[in-house]
């Protein structure tokens, strides 16, 4: 996999992947407890720690490819994205959510291109990275073409997500596509 630096307008926001530790549950909570944060995800917005603190034990530590959005120099988390195996071995499907103080401002983008830069690396096997993204969500579509997936198709009445019958767009990033580092 190739790996280029673009020539944007503005400066890249730098980020930082890293492990989740229990100790992160209190900055979990700005996003897992956001109505809006957790509107996409499969997942109801958490209400206390103990439930959110249990899920980080038992789904977030033993993932093979969970990790913690930090922001440049600050070890606090302020979003997660994973990288889920799929039953075919060469697959795997994105997921990321961030916390609302951050969104539009490029952090999520730049998560994605760091895992992207890591991942294929780091999972023996895998040729593809998947993303699933509700139509309506034109933000998530935005931060998957800027950093380099490509838009495949609408898969119609694809899932229910949280009772309701959802259209997805599909896109993949491949491991001979070029990661854009630093491209906004």
């Amino acid at each position: 996999m190739e790996q280029s630096t673009g020539q944007g307008a503005q400066p890249a926001v730098e980020v930082t992947l890293r492990r989740f530790t229990l100790a992160d549950v209190d900055a979990m909570m700005a996003w897992a407890s956001d109505p809006l944060a957790a509107a996409p995800c499969r997942w109801e917005p958490y209400t206390s720690t103990e439930p959110l603190l249990a899920y980080l034990r038992d789904a977030v530590l033993p993932h093979p490819w969970f990790r913690a959005i930090c922001l440049a120099g600050d070890d606090r988390p302020v979003g997660a994205i994973s990288v889920s195996p799929t039953d075919d071995g060469c697959r795997a499907e994105l997921g990321y959510v961030l916390a609302r103080a951050h969104w539009g401002k490029g952090v999520a983008t730049a998560a994605v291109r760091r895992a992207l830069a890591q991942v294929f690396g780091e999972v023996e096997g895998l040729l593809r990275v998947e993303a699933l993204v509700d139509v309506p969500n034109v933000a998530s579509q935005r931060v998957l073409e800027k950093a380099g997936f490509t838009r495949e198709a609408v898969l119609r009445r694809y899932c229910v997500l949280k009772g309701n019958v959802k259209d997805m767009v599909i896109h993949s990033f491949i491991s001979t596509d070029t990661v854009l580092l630093e491209l906004d």
